[in-house]
C-alpha cells in the first residue's frame, strides 16, 4: 500500500519508519526541509510538495495543531487527493475540527478518520502507541494496516471526532494525575519522607498510575490546549466538570522544573509557596 505521511517531526518520522519497515511504500512531506531529509531514509521517499502525497491510498497527518490539520487537508484536496483514499489525522485536535474536515473530504469522495495517539514520543519510537479512532467502519479498515505498524492497539470508538474525544478523556486523566501526584508527594516531602522514595513505593501500591511512572520524562507540553478542548466540550455538552476546572488552573502552575525539585532537591514549591520540610513527629505536634 502506498502511504503518505505529512509531518516528519520526531513522532511523525518514527511513525513513518515503522510503516516503511512493515513493507508499505512511504512518501513523506514536511515544510521543514531538514526534518524531511532526516526522515527520508531506508526507502522513504521525500515528496516535493503535497501534490505528490495526494496520490497515496492512505495519508497519515501528524502536525502540531488544528490550523495545520486544516491547511494540510485543504492542500491535499486542492491537489486532487485521490477519490477512495483516506486521510487520517494522527495529531491531537478538537473533535469539531475533525467533523468539519470529514465533510470537506466527503465532497471529494475522500474518506476521513481521526486517529490521535497515546504514549507520546517513546511510544512512537518503539511502535507502541495506541491509536484512538473515529470514522466509518470502511475508512478505519482502510487505514488500520498503516496504524497497526506503529500501534499496540487500534481502537474504533465511534463516528468521526470520537477518536479526538477519546484522546481528550485520556488527557484529562493524565493532567488530573499530574496534579494529584504532585500534591501527594508534596505532603510526603513536607512530613520528612523523601519524595522520590515515596514515588517508588507508590508505584508498587494501588495508587500506581502511568503518569507517576513516567513523571521523570514528562515535559508538561500541551496541557493548556488539552484542557481548553476538554472544558469547551463540557460547555457544549452541558455537562458540569468542576473538578477539571480546578485541574485546568492547577496544572498550569506545574512543569518539569517543579517536578525535578520536588523529587530530587531539598527545596521545592507549590503555587508559588515553598513546601516546608519537617520531621513527621514535629509536624504532628504542631
Amino acid at each position: 500500500m502506498q502511504i503518505g505521511v505529512v509531518g516528519t517531526g520526531a513522532m511523525g518520522a518514527a511513525m513513518a519508519g515503522h510503516i516503511n519497515a512493515a513493507g508499505h511504500d512511504v512518501i513523506a512531506f514536511d515544510t521543514d526541509a531538514d526534518a524531511l531529509a532526516a526522515a527520508a531514509v531506508d526507502g522513504i521517499v521525500a515528496a516535493r510538495d503535497l501534490s505528490d502525497i495526494a496520490r497515496a491510498e492512505v495519508v497519515i497527518v501528524m502536525v502540531a495543531n488544528d490550523d495545520q490539520s486544516r491547511s494540510v487537508v485543504a492542500a491535499l484536496l486542492g491537489a486532487g487527493q485521490a477519490a477512495g483514499s483516506v486521510i487520517a489525522i494522527a495529531a491531537t485536535n478538537h473533535p469539531k475540527t475533525m467533523i468539519e474536515l470529514a465533510g470537506l473530504c466527503a465532497e471529494s469522495g475522500v474518506g476521513f478518520v481521526d486517529a490521535p495517539v497515546c504514549y507520546g514520543l517513546q511510544g512512537a519510537i518503539h511502535g507502541n502507541l495506541i491509536s484512538l479512532c473515529g470514522g466509518t467502519d470502511d475508512d478505519i479498515a482502510r487505514v488500520t494496516p498503516a496504524l497497526e505498524t506503529y500501534s499496540r492497539s487500534v481502537e474504533h470508538l465511534g463516528p468521526v471526532g470520537s477518536g479526538q474525544l477519546g484522546k481528550t478523556c485520556n488527557n484529562m486523566m493524565h493532567w488530573a494525575a499530574c496534579v494529584a501526584n504532585y500534591e501527594v508527594l508534596a505532603l510526603a516531602k513536607s512530613c520528612g519522607i523523601d519524595a522520590q522514595a515515596m514515588r517508588e513505593t507508590l508505584l508498587k501500591c494501588p495508587a500506581r498510575n502511568t503518569t507517576l511512572e513516567r513523571w521523570d520524562t514528562s515535559k508538561f507540553t500541551w496541557h493548556q490546549k488539552d484542557m481548553d478542548v476538554a472544558l469547551d466540550l463540557s460547555q457544549q455538552a452541558g455537562v458540569p466538570l468542576p473538578l477539571f476546572g480546578l485541574v485546568d488552573q492547577l496544572v498550569k502552575r506545574l512543569g518539569p522544573t517543579q517536578v525535578r525539585q520536588l523529587l530530587h532537591e531539598d527545596q521545592a514549591e507549590y503555587l508559588g509557596l515553598p513546601i516546608p520540610v519537617r520531621p513527621l513527629d514535629e509536624v504532628t505536634r504542631s
